[in-house]
């Protein structure tokens, strides 16, 4: 497949489950021209204050605009970043944030393994960016009412996915093509603010 280039450089940041090669991000960093991707964290691999401070570390090795691109938990360490932090961030796609406030399979962190691991309470704020976000009405994880809460704090354009579980492997996304459409979209603001 032809690489696609964008203007700005796109740094994945993943989930919980850091890199899973079938994964649509793992997919989408092969097909980027201009990619970087967050490192798994080797200890504490549950500490929110870690996984930000990883995000931070990618970040200053990236010259010019960037386009973040979060799935999951990596949505909420993007939130808990970006209220930390100050970059020449361009947009983000944010796909399928959790509920933190809902209780997750037991496959997942509980909700006080993740409040004594920093995530709660997620900062509450505008981001300081353009970000798309992604919902998915039959995410196990989170009701499309709460994401859709989610997206109007964060002052976020909300993007419908429908029927699509968490947009995961196990939810039978591997390539997913609306990621791309929209990194796109978020390219373009940059190009339009140029000319």
């Amino acid at each position: 497949m032809e690489k696609i280039f964008t203007h700005a450089t796109v740094l994945i940041i993943p989930g919980l489950r850091d890199h899973v090669e079938d994964h649509w991000q793992t997919i989408l960093a092969s097909r980027l021209g201009k990619v970087y991707s967050v490192p798994p964290v080797e200890t504490e691999k549950l500490n929110c204050a870690n996984r930000v401070a990883r995000i931070e570390a990618e970040l200053r090795k990236i010259e010019g605009p960037v386009i973040l691109v979060a799935h999951s938990a990596g949505v909420l360490m993007t939130i808990h970043w970006a209220a930390l932090y100050q970059y020449n961030i361009q947009g983000a796609l944010l796909v399928t944030p959790p509920d933190l406030s809902e209780s997750w399979p037991d496959s997942y962190p509980s909700p006080e393994t993740l409040k004594k691991e920093g995530w709660c309470p997620l900062p509450s704020q505008k981001l300081p960016f353009p970000s798309i976000v992604v919902a998915s009405t039959n995410d196990h994880l989170a009701t499309f009412q709460a994401v859709e809460a989610m997206a109007k704090i964060w002052g976020s354009q909300l993007v419908n996915a429908g029927i699509v579980g968490h947009l995961n492997p196990a939810s039978g996304f591997g390539y997913w093509p609306l990621a791309e459409q929209l990194i796109l979209q978020l390219d373009a603001l940059q190009i339009k603010s140029v000319s």
